[in-house]
């Protein structure tokens, strides 16, 4: 079955979101989630169906299902704040709004196999941004190095609380979270992710669990110039998870400390050009 709406087309065949005669880069349950909310979008789904659909049942986080939804409308060129596509009727669901129409696969359609090789996924260009007069990062979804795809949840609400941590320092701008993890699930550029944020420090990650101990693993690097100025790893047990995360958020924030400084000293100083002469 082929859905099409607006310049869109999602296979469910060839399990591709198509928007021309290019394939859309999209993660299996992200595919998932708009195949489940296009086929039913005659009325509100709840997110106990999503999850049942998606999950099959299994104990899914708001954010772990919020994450997914945004990768969703980002994909279909969809947003929250705009719900285009894709609208939330808070308290009760989600529901796919765009106009459809449905139609069969030809018969004598190629095969997966047989799409042409050079084909390659939309990227969608977006404009360069200013970096901003203080000091800015971004941090992006960290990798789940561990056999269970439940521990990516896990790894995203980790990402979630380092950006809520590194937020409180009023000299860092932080990128929020539905910007960085549109990111999630693709091949990173650096300075792409630079310029499209407007930031000039990335921090990266990664997230290994085992038992009842957890390895975090994060570097941040300048996009300026391309350099790793912090790289390092915690160990703990999950019970003092919280500890880990405060540790390396305040190693995230030693790191940038130069910068700090000076945004601290430039500050003081626009103040001070600003007092009025004393009589």
């Amino acid at each position: 079955m082929r859905f099409l709406f607006e310049d869109y087309v999602l296979d469910t065949d060839l399990r591709e979101l198509q928007r021309g005669a290019a394939v859309v880069s999209i993660a299996p349950q992200v595919f998932d989630l708009l195949d489940y909310l296009i086929r039913n979008r005659g009325r509100v789904v709840s997110k106990d169906d999503l999850i049942n659909a998606i999950w099959n049942g299994r104990s899914v986080s708001d954010a772990a299902l919020a994450t997914r939804l945004n990768a969703a409308r980002s994909a279909i060129g969809d947003s929250g704040q705009e719900q285009r596509l894709v609208k939330t009727l808070p308290r009760k669901g989600f529901r796919f709004v765009g106009s459809v129409r449905e139609a069969q696969r030809p018969a004598d359609a190629p095969d997966a196999d047989d799409q042409i090789e050079h084909q390659k996924p939309v990227e969608h260009q977006k404009p360069a941004l200013a970096l901003p007069d203080q000091p800015s990062i971004a941090v992006l979804p960290f990798q789940n190095l561990s056999d269970d795809p439940e521990q990516e949840y896990f790894a995203d609400g980790m990402v979630e609380d380092i950006i809520t941590g590194l937020s409180r320092s009023k000299l860092l701008f932080v990128i929020s979270r539905n910007s960085s993890f549109t990111y999630k699930g693709k091949a990173v550029d650096i300075k792409q992710v630079s310029r499209e944020l407007g930031v000039r420090y990335v921090l990266e990650g990664s997230v290994r669990k085992a038992g009842k101990r957890i390895r975090v693993a994060g570097q941040l690097i300048d996009a300026s110039t391309d350099v790793h100025i912090w790289a390092d790893k915690f160990d703990s047990d999950l019970e003092d998870i919280f500890d880990l995360q405060d540790r390396l958020t305040s190693s995230v924030i030693g790191a940038i400390s130069p910068q700090l400084e000076r945004g601290r000293d430039s500050a003081r100083t626009a103040q001070t050009d600003r007092k009025p002469a004393s009589l």
